[in-house]
């Protein structure tokens, strides 16, 4: 196949060169596109050199097959008609499309099947902080219905990019150099801190990301399922982890939770037995692809209420990899 990556300098347009390398995926010829500034700029991919041309509405995707596109939504709104016009198929992991009705969003593990109606021939990628929750969430979807969520997430740096991953290096060293850190793209100092609030603010106390996790789990579980979140920021390089508390229709025992979760697809189910210490962590979920579960217990407040922890790699699976993911689904079906 013929593919295109748009935003290829950035962390997640890095992260699909990684990827489509790693899952071995059928890649014929492959051009990258960027801004003026990155334009000039190379990238290997499977041991060749690759040039980044500078995104214009007079660039030609004509024979491009699938572009992956993670340049800001912004970008993906005002060349949306340039990259589809020929047929390409526009795969977007940036907010812009989301919550269209004619644009499906999509997580395989849930709802592969809704990629194949796509008007526009758009197919959005979901928040990273969606993704790794409804992939928890579906499994235990699958024993009884989820009437509600609440969910606290502990989002790492590389949520905001590669310049913010950059920034926290920077703070740590700074202090240890007994500096005062530099504080850019953050709303306060990150390094030996946490700080709730991720995104802006909207008109009811909720931040964007928070509403995000809303409003995209109802359309990709096609669920009534009500979510309130509370994101944080927290000094962590990489991988979010999320505290999830479920209120189900009927009682779902931790047996059957951990059930659940086993036979998922995607999901890998991390137990502690016996005092091993054994639960997910940021640390070790990094550059990997499933989504990690573990802490299972029942809700000490609700017959009907479990609480589970989860952890993804955020540029990995809730990016690049889901985006990947969709495509592999979607030749795999015929499409």
């Amino acid at each position: 196949m013929n593919i295109a990556i748009v935003g290829a300098s950035g962390a997640v347009g890095q992260e699909f060169i990684r990827v489509l390398e790693e899952q071995n995926f059928p890649v014929d010829g492959l051009r990258l596109f960027g801004s003026a500034r990155s334009a000039g700029q190379t990238r290997v991919f499977r041991g060749k050199e690759y040039v980044i041309e500078e995104l214009t509405h007079d660039s030609d995707f004509s024979g491009t097959d699938i572009a992956f596109t993670s340049a800001g939504a912004g970008v993906s709104r005002e060349y949306a008609e340039t990259i589809t016009r020929h047929g390409t198929l526009m795969i977007d992991n940036s907010s812009a499309f989301r919550m269209d009705a004619d644009v499906p969003l999509v997580v395989p593990e849930v709802n592969p099947r809704d990629a194949l109606v796509r008007p526009r021939n758009i197919i959005g990628n979901p928040n990273c902080t969606t993704i790794q929750m409804v992939v928890a969430l579906n499994a235990i979807e699958k024993v009884s219905h989820i009437r509600r969520v609440h969910v606290a997430t502990y989002q790492a740096a590389s949520g905001a990019g590669a310049a913010a991953m950059d920034e926290l290096r920077e703070q740590c060293a700074q202090i240890a150099r007994g500096e005062e850190p530099t504080v850019s793209k953050f709303a306060h100092q990150l390094a030996y801190n946490v700080i709730p609030h991720v995104d802006v603010f909207t008109d009811n106390g909720y931040t964007k990301e928070e509403m995000k996790m809303y409003n995209e789990t109802r359309k990709i579980m096609h669920s009534d399922i009500r979510v309130s979140a509370t994101c944080v920021r927290v000094p962590v390089m990489r991988a979010h982890s999320e505290a999830i508390w479920v209120e189900t229709e009927q009682p779902v025992s931790v047996e059957q939770a951990r059930k659940a979760f086993e036979d998922a697809e995607g999901i890998v189910l991390v137990e502690e037995k016996e005092g091993s210490r054994h639960y997910p962590m940021p640390l070790f979920a990094a550059d990997r692809d499933p989504v990690y579960v573990g802490r299972i217990r029942k809700d000490l407040s609700d017959d009907c209420g479990l609480s589970f922890w989860v952890v993804a790699d955020q540029i990995k699976k809730g990016a690049a990899l889901n985006a990947v993911q969709i495509a592999q689904w979607l030749i795999a079906n015929g499409d």
